[in-house]
């Protein structure tokens, strides 16, 4: 059996390195014009054929949606028909891109039409507003190599290349180069969003960081907001702050020129409580220490992965970018060995920085039904809360297949931009926390939802079973979206799901909500009110 990490999970294989480089035709200074749709739009009804493969995506196997249709569209002004006809009948509308949710926010029984954006895949430059537009249905995978190949750059993007740059920007987006070079969205010039109008009537809008935008806070709404609140989105267009010129090769951040990829384990043997806590404790408070942007460290990114005792080992994995590689990681596992030992287990190569973007574990994660959440961390677990997490890690559960908590690095270049600058506003933080249940068969969901929920819980026993701000814990990510923070049953903090994942922007969200979406057309669990 083949042991599910984050990684054999949540990542599926490589990119194919089939799809072009597309460079954009309009003259420099003329509004940037439609580009031609590769396809569609196709209206795929339950009985045709592609109907179980745009149903079924296949990642979450815990929910499967039952539209009336689904559209497969190609361009924007295909989406705004789609959205138009929706509406008029008063369909409930969801919006797809790679399809990687952990909640059934597109699978819920009550979505009646499904916008499927595989097709709106290009990636190019866009001399008129100096910035790389990525349509929403491209793959990060996608992005990453189009934007190397093409100019030699690139966007400090998620782990799993076949997530979809759709729902991933607007949750912030974060991943092995962000302690480098920032999120994703600190990177993003404008937005292409389809919005209804109070009138009923479906239009594209293109939003801007232009101090003098009207639109800016529909632009500022999707740098950390989340998917599915405001509209469909269907491009993005990057250009780093303070980028100047016109050279397209100068105006988005070079990747290191190659980065050294590795992996370590720890056996579960003989690993008692206070090992584990000493490894756990090492860990934490290297990353207090070595966190803050600048930090010669910036380029190292790893996700210790604690797993169930029967499982037989903890995990470390990541990449180190930059010339030192080698001595930074050995430094790093040194720290981490103090009074506790070396990993049992160690690999490492160095390998192209594009080659370690692209690469996949090969293992389909359709065959899993999902339960995560998610937290952030100030600084390093408190003792209780390491005590915690042995005591869920170790127990014994008759028939849990599986169960893992991952402590992600985060901080660095991350924190160097204010909360309220971007929707994104956890920007002290120095750790983000992955949980997660992953098993085969329907008949034991109720038991890994169930280790999971009371896991969390007692996790954050001190502030209502969920990670409410404060010293030590920050919220929650969005992008790992757990329906649980807005039940009452699970969340007896008082404080409202909205402030764990936006904090104090919230208010911000709800305004732009008002403006650009006020009949309340794109909605789910946890969807701006």
């Amino acid at each position: 059996m083949s042991t599910p990490t984050r990684r054999n999970l949540l990542r599926t294989t490589a990119i194919a390195a089939a799809a072009g480089i597309t460079v954009h035709s309009g003259a420099a200074g003329a509004a940037p014009a439609e580009r031609s749709a590769p396809f569609g739009p196709a209206v795929v009804p339950p009985g045709d054929p592609r109907y179980p493969d745009l149903v079924g995506r296949r990642y979450n196997l815990r929910f499967l949606g039952n539209p009336e249709r689904v559209h497969v569209l190609g361009s924007t002004a295909q989406v705004v028909r789609a959205v138009q006809d929706a509406v008029r009948a008063g369909k409930r509308i969801a919006v797809r891109s790679g399809g990687h949710c952990f909640e059934d926010f597109v699978d819920s029984p009550q979505v009646r039409v499904v916008l499927d954006l595989s097709g709106m895949t290009g990636v190019y430059y866009d001399p008129h507003r100096r910035a790389f537009a990525v349509e929403a249905g491209a793959t990060l995978g996608e992005v990453y190599r189009r934007l190397f190949l093409g100019w030699g750059v690139t966007i400090p993007g998620g782990y799993c290349p076949e997530v979809g740059a759709g729902g991933h920007v607007q949750g912030g987006g974060y991943g092995p180069l962000c302690r480098l070079l920032g999120l994703v969205v600190d990177h993003l010039y404008a937005v292409e969003v389809v919005v209804v109008n109070r009138d009923g009537t479906a239009r594209s809008v293109v939003a801007t960081r232009e101090p003098d935008d009207p639109h800016r806070d529909l632009w500022w709404a999707h740098t950390g907001g989340g998917g599915g609140n405001f509209g469909v989105v269907t491009r993005y267009w990057f250009r780093s702050p303070g980028a100047r010129g016109s050279d397209p090769e100068r105006l988005l951040p070079r990747p290191p020129a190659s980065v050294l990829t590795f992996s370590m384990e720890w056996s579960w043997d003989g690993l008692g409580p206070e090992a584990f806590a000493r490894l756990v404790r090492n860990h934490g408070r290297w990353f207090e220490r070595h966190s803050a942007p600048g930090s010669r460290y910036a380029g190292l990114y790893s996700e210790l992965l604690l797993f169930r005792r029967p499982l037989g080992r903890h995990m470390m994995l990541g990449q180190v970018a930059g010339e030192n590689a080698e001595r930074l990681l050995d430094e790093h596992v040194s720290a981490l060995a103090d009074g506790f030992a070396p990993p049992s287990a160690r690999s490492q190569v160095r390998m192209p920085w594009l080659a370690a973007g692209l690469r996949g574990p090969g293992e389909d994660p359709g065959r899993w039904r999902l339960k995560c959440k998610a937290a952030y961390l100030r600084r390093a677990l408190t003792d209780r809360q390491v005590d915690v997490a042995y005591q869920h890690l170790t127990s014994d559960v008759p028939g849990l297949f599986s169960g893992m908590v991952s402590l992600n690095s985060y901080g660095g270049q991350v924190n160097a931009t204010a909360p309220d600058a971007t929707a994104a506003s956890q920007r002290d933080s120095i750790l983000k926390l992955f949980y997660l249940a992953a098993w085969p068969d329907a008949a034991d969901d109720a038991l890994h939802v169930g280790w999971l929920r009371e896991f969390y819980r007692d996790m954050y026993a001190d502030t209502g079973g969920v990670p409410v701000p404060g010293a030590v814990n920050d919220g929650s990510f969005i992008n790992y979206p757990d329906v649980d923070l807005a039940d009452p049953a699970w969340n007896t903090s008082g404080v409202a799901w909205q402030t764990l994942y936006y904090k104090d922007n919230y208010a911000r969200l709800r305004a732009a909500k008002a403006r650009w979406d006020p009949r309340g057309v794109f909605r789910h669990a946890l969807s701006i009110r």
